[in-house]
């Protein structure tokens, strides 16, 4: 059975930095000739490449965390650790990133092949030779490595379609689809049998071709969420032109007037480049009784649309407005397919990133902050050097300054992680 799933949510851990080497080098005849500790080798990226091959994700389903592997650490005589293998995720054409950590698309893969770093690994930490200046030849401290990124993501696919059969349920559509395609989508007599968007391939005798995607059927209130519709109206967005399929021989009872308003107020409801793109409309079931009536009220009502009129059962009339349609697509080839309003961003705005924060827990002054976090993670407290260091960088940062415009006292005591430092000159 295959199994559609075109949006999951995953934890994705960068590979860390391997650590830099305190090392200095020695012979038998000179004993010390200087600092020679190599480099950490960089972590993991993580790496969402498109595979044109997929259409769904239902690979990463259950894939609820993605680690990559941290890099080797540096070693004596100048070695520097080697870079971890990146790991690569595959993924469908027309897959959406967004970071839910700042509520943010990131990213947004519709070309076979491309690739998009999500979580980039951490740098590896540098080796004491790195650090060695004239000021101090022989320095006695190295980095750890840097953390990779750490991010919280939706992967969201939305179907590369050029035309996106809409309408309401039991119209036609995967009957019409299933007839010009070799797509054999599910189809029975009753409402919502598409449950997930069923692509097909349209192949024309001029040699023409053009990809179909059967959405599924839509009902009043689909933007606001009710049904199916908003859960796929997304993947109209990336279609070129929009194929409305309407029950012209009112079959189950229904205006097909009424029918077009619903479906055009929903599209209009979620989306204004939606509601601009090309339309087209498909009469179908124009075998049955008061088809013909209907058509003809259609047109009255509704002057300026093309529409076609056929029967999906019967087979007529499907030929040359498949040619039509395609003619259509020409027309419509130059222009954008991605619609940016629909990618559930949000407003962007920039502010200067603040270093740390610093509040008071009790008798504790607590600093926090990623900055803070990087460093402190990347410092090796057992090397005295590394301790100086990490002090200089905080007093640059102006921390020591903010907790005395805080009110600390010399002698309090200063959180940073699950360390306890005490606040002194």
């Amino acid at each position: 059975m295959f199994l559609f799933v075109d949006e999951v949510t995953i934890k994705l851990i960068a590979g860390k930095g391997g650590d830099g080497c305190t090392s200095f080098h020695h012979e038998k005849s000179r004993p010390n000739m200087g600092p020679d500790g190599g480099n950490g080798g960089r972590g993991a990226n993580i790496i969402l490449e498109v595979d044109k091959s997929l259409n769904t994700l239902v690979d990463l389903r259950y894939k609820k965390i993605i680690k990559g592997e941290k890099g080797v650490n540096g070693k004596g005589s100048d070695c520097h650790g080697a870079n971890a293998k990146d790991v690569i995720i595959k993924v469908p054409e027309g897959t959406v990133i967004t970071d839910l950590g700042k509520n943010l698309v990131i990213g947004d893969l519709i070309t076979d092949k491309e690739k998009f770093i999500v979580a980039h690994g951490g740098r590896g930490g540098r080796g004491n030779h790195a650090f060695a200046t004239h000021e101090n030849p022989d320095p006695h401290l190295s980095e750890k490595g840097e953390p990779g990124e750490e991010k919280v993501i939706k992967c969201e696919l939305k179907v590369l379609a050029d035309v996106g059969l809409i309408g309401m349920p039991s119209v036609g559509k995967s009957t019409l689809l299933s007839i010009i395609s070799a797509s054999k989508p599910k189809i029975a007599a009753y409402h919502f049998t598409t449950l997930t968007p069923n692509l097909g391939v349209v192949n024309l005798q001029d040699h023409r071709k053009f990809i179909m995607a059967d959405l599924p059927g839509l009902i009043e209130g689909a933007s606001q969420g009710l049904g199916l519709g908003k859960k796929f109206l997304k993947h109209a967005t990336r279609t070129k032109v929009l194929a409305h399929v309407i029950d012209m021989g009112s079959s189950e009872g229904r205006d097909p007037i009424q029918d077009y308003k619903i479906i055009r107020k929903e599209i209009e409801s979620y989306g204004q480049n939606l509601a601009k793109k090309r339309e087209v409309i498909i009469a179908n079931k124009m075998d049955l009784f008061g088809a013909e009536d209907n058509l003809a009220k259609f047109k009255k009502a509704y002057p300026k649309l093309e529409v076609l009129a056929i029967s999906a059962l019967n087979n007529e009339n499907i030929a040359q407005s498949l040619k039509r349609i395609a003619d259509i697509l020409e027309e419509e080839k130059d222009k954008v397919v991605v619609e940016a309003e629909n990618l559930d961003t949000v407003k962007y705005i920039f502010e200067e990133e603040k270093p740390f924060t610093i509040k008071k827990e009790g008798d504790v002054w607590v600093v926090s902050g990623d900055k803070i976090k990087k460093i402190f993670e990347m410092t090796r407290f057992d090397e005295e050097e590394s301790v100086l260091r990490f002090a200089r960088i905080l007093k640059a940062l102006k921390v020591e300054e903010e907790l005395e415009k805080m009110g600390a006292k010399r002698g309090d005591e200063v959180a940073i992680l699950d360390y306890i430092f005490e606040f002194k000159d």
